[in-house]
C-alpha cells in the first residue's frame, strides 16, 4: 500500500510538473505577443510623428508660397543684378589712373623710346673713330639696343679670311 501510495504521489507530481511547465509556457508566449505588440506601437507612434511632421512641413511651404510671388522674386533679382551692375561700374572708376596718367599710351611711349634709342645709336656710330666713345646710354633692363652692324661683320669677316687661310694650305 504505500507503495501505491507513494506511486499515486509521484504521478501526481509529474502531472503539477506538466501543468507548471504548460503555465510557463504560455507565460512565456503572453509575453512574446507583449512584447511584439509594444514594438509595432512604437512602430506605429513613429510613423504618426513622421506624417504629422509632414503634414505640418507641407502646410509651411504652402504659406510660405503663398506669401512669395514670381514677380516679387524676379523684381529683387533684377535690383540685386543692377547694384552689382553699379558696383563693377564703381570698381572701374576706382581702378582708373589719376590726372595725366591717364592720357599716355603705353603703346605710344615705346614707340618713341625706341626712336630716341636708335637717334642716339646713330649718332654714335657718325662720330668719327678718332673721338672718345660717348657715354653708356641707360637703357631699361630688357630693352637692350640693337648691336652695331659693323661690328657683326668685322667679325665674320675674320671667319672669313681664316677660312681662306685654311683652304690655301
Amino acid at each position: 500500500m504505500l507503495f501505491i501510495q507513494i506511486t499515486c504521489l509521484i504521478t501526481l507530481a509529474i502531472v503539477r510538473e506538466r501543468l507548471y511547465e504548460q503555465q510557463v509556457e504560455q507565460l512565456g508566449n503572453f509575453q512574446l505577443r507583449i512584447h511584439d505588440q509594444m514594438i509595432m506601437l512604437e512602430g506605429a507612434k513613429a510613423t504618426t510623428e513622421t506624417v504629422d511632421a509632414l503634414r505640418t512641413g507641407g502646410a509651411a511651404m504652402k504659406a510660405m508660397q503663398k506669401a512669395t510671388n514670381i514677380d516679387d522674386v524676379d523684381k529683387t533679382m533684377d535690383e540685386i543684378n543692377e547694384q552689382t551692375e553699379n558696383m563693377k561700374q564703381i570698381q572701374e572708376a576706382r581702378s582708373a589712373p589719376i590726372g595725366a596718367a591717364a592720357d599716355f599710351d603705353e603703346d605710344e611711349l615705346e614707340a618713341e623710346l625706341e626712336e630716341l634709342e636708335g637717334a642716339e645709336l646713330e649718332e654714335q656710330l657718325l662720330q668719327p673713330a678718332t673721338t672718345a666713345p660717348a657715354a653708356a646710354i641707360q637703357v631699361p633692363a630688357g630693352k637692350q639696343p640693337v648691336r652695331p652692324a659693323a661690328r657683326k661683320n668685322a667679325e665674320e669677316e675674320d671667319e672669313l679670311a681664316a677660312l681662306q687661310a685654311e683652304m690655301a694650305l
